[in-house]
């Protein structure tokens, strides 16, 4: 939609975007760079993390699952919030909360405050994919947005690539505190353009938000996730650790899911997911992201943990996998629009599984990297080729009064998987590393005795790695109940 229907004032400055939607473009893809590179560049930090805090992989995970449980829980009050404050404003907040909270995880001084600021950091991001969208959706016309919106498809294509590297130099060479400081000055430019460049906010209907569903779903899945890492921090199921908060948080959930299927207007209207396509794609969608992206924790830590490579070349090892799934990610967008998604997306998902299962295979002490690499490749056509195609059939199957609601369901339906599937990984990886301590435990050991723990620790990876390709494979189950004409 056009920003304005009235013709400008005689001597009146038109709006920058309006003249040309290419420059918001440029300056939402340097914005969502800078929160694609943040969630990159912490994988390959996990190590360091681990060193500097004295923490267990079940904890510093966190530094992770945190964030994406504030993505999961600020992305629903998106439309709210824009209607109560506007799109630009709410993208100029978001970019501000974000940095704040970078600043203020740089000079976090336990793995505690850290944790918290890394939550801060979520509430910022998850805010500037759909903010960033609707302000280009009102900045550009029709016959421009498509080109538009492949410019913001290089945000999904750098971030994966750049993070790794540049995370590992600035952990190796300056300081793991850095990585969270580079966002800062990237904000300050963001900020400073977006104010000039962005279209005025419009004034928009507000909408009501379901408090009660608010309430209910964060808390819960965060109950959930907490009650999975003490199981395998105490291995066992002590009741108040772990049974409590396991039980407190299934409730919750279950309570909110019940409210999505009833009240008139949820916070998430989980009555789409009654639809077959809607609901098939969105279960695919779950169980792939939960295996594929909780993988990736075990990616740079192997590389550094058994190989004992720096966290540059952790970095660096990464980039057939990222590369692999930005250029298959544009392919699948049209591929999709060609062939019917119960054919196409079984065919994509198996990719992902093979290049797994061989990567798994070849998990030793002194694995060709030639080998990992081009199993990598496999790894991440498979997910490129399946994650967007997946999101596209369950919210093209919606009506357009269903589609703003769909589209924040299936996108949180993924964060969540994402957060949970990480979570679940790494404290399989704990249970499986055989060293009483776990992760923390080797940082303290010599040359010699890590060297000599080096095949136990290639074991309990290969193990670890099982998870995603069984993951993967029940997500085949929904992709064959998805049309084949």
């Amino acid at each position: 939609m056009r920003q304005s229907v009235t013709a400008p004032e005689s001597g009146a400055r038109p709006e920058p975007a309006t003249r040309n939607p290419m420059t918001v473009a440029l300056v939402l893809v340097v914005g969502s760079i800078m929160a694609t590179l943040d969630q990159t560049i912490v994988n390959v930090a996990i190590n360091r993390l681990s060193a500097e805090f004295a923490a267990p992989l079940a904890t510093i995970q966190w530094v992770s699952t945190g964030y994406a449980l504030a993505v999961a829980g600020v992305v629903p009050v998106a439309a709210w919030a824009m209607g109560r404050f506007g799109a630009k404003r709410l993208y100029l907040a978001a970019v501000t909360i974000f940095s704040i909270g970078s600043l203020l995880a740089g000079a976090a001084w336990n793995i505690e405050s850290l944790i918290a600021f890394r939550v801060l950091q979520g509430f910022g991001g998850g805010l500037l994919m759909p903010v960033g969208m609707t302000v280009l959706l009102r900045a550009a016309s029709p016959e421009r947005l498509g080109r538009a919106m492949s410019t913001m498809g290089l945000a999904i294509l750098v971030g994966p690539l750049a993070g790794p590297v540049l995370g590992g130099y600035l952990i190796d060479e300056m300081s793991w505190r850095w990585m969270f400081f580079v966002n800062v000055p990237v904000a300050v430019v963001v900020l400073l353009l977006a104010v000039r460049v962005f279209p005025a906010d419009e004034s928009q209907p507000r909408r009501r938000i379901d408090t009660v569903g608010l309430a209910l779903m964060s808390p819960g899945l965060a109950l959930l996730i907490y009650g999975v890492t003490a199981a395998g921090e105490h291995g066992g199921l002590p009741f108040g650790q772990v049974v409590l908060p396991l039980l407190l948080g299934a409730v919750l959930v279950a309570v909110f899911v019940h409210r999505g299927f009833t009240v008139p207007q949820p916070l998430l209207d989980l009555r789409i997911l009654r639809r077959r396509e809607v609901g098939a794609a969105s279960a695919l969608l779950g169980l792939f992201a939960a295996g594929y992206f909780g993988a990736m924790l075990l990616q740079p830590l192997y590389f550094q943990v058994v190989r004992g490579e720096s966290a540059l070349v952790a970095g660096a090892l990464g980039i057939p996998f990222a590369l692999a799934s930005g250029i298959t990610m544009q392919v699948a967008g049209r591929l999709i629009d060609r062939f019917p998604p119960g054919r196409y997306l079984p065919v994509s998902i198996t990719v992902g599984i093979v290049g797994f299962l061989l990567f798994r295979a070849q998990l030793d002490t002194d694995a060709s990297y030639w080998g990992l690499c081009a199993a990598m490749l496999l790894m991440g056509a498979g997910g490129g080729g399946t994650m967007m195609p997946a999101i596209t059939t369950a919210t093209r199957a919606l009506t357009p009064e269903q589609q703003a609601g769909g589209s924040t369901t299936v996108n949180l339906i993924s964060t969540t998987a994402m957060a949970v599937g990480t979570a679940v990984v790494a404290v399989v990886l704990s249970v499986l590393l055989p060293i009483s301590g776990g992760l923390q435990a080797l940082h303290g050991l010599g040359p010699a005795e890590h060297a000599a723990l080096a095949p136990a620790l290639a074991e309990a990876f290969r193990d670890a790695y099982l998870i995603a390709p069984i993951l993967m494979a029940l997500a085949v189950i929904p992709a064959l109940l998805l049309p084949r004409r």
